[in-house]
């Protein structure tokens, strides 16, 4: 099973939001969403939004939003 994870980081590495799901397609247009939710200032402070997989729920951080 691949989960993707999409994670909004903050400069000092803090997870500042992230949404968990099985669907690639689902989880690569979170991703664009993510990205583009980020303002040109948060961007030259550090904050990044990534796109990760793992192989178990036990993986994904415990405040993920978990869609099926």
């Amino acid at each position: 099973m691949t989960i993707w994870v999409n994670e909004q980081i903050d400069p000092s590495g803090i997870l500042y939001a992230c949404i968990a799901c099985c669907d690639e397609t689902q989880a690569k247009e979170c991703h664009a969403s993510f990205k583009q939710n980020l303002t040109e200032e948060q961007k030259e402070l550090g904050w990044v939004a990534r796109l990760r997989t793992v192989s178990s729920w036990d993986e994904v951080p415990v405040n993920a939003l978990k869609l099926n």
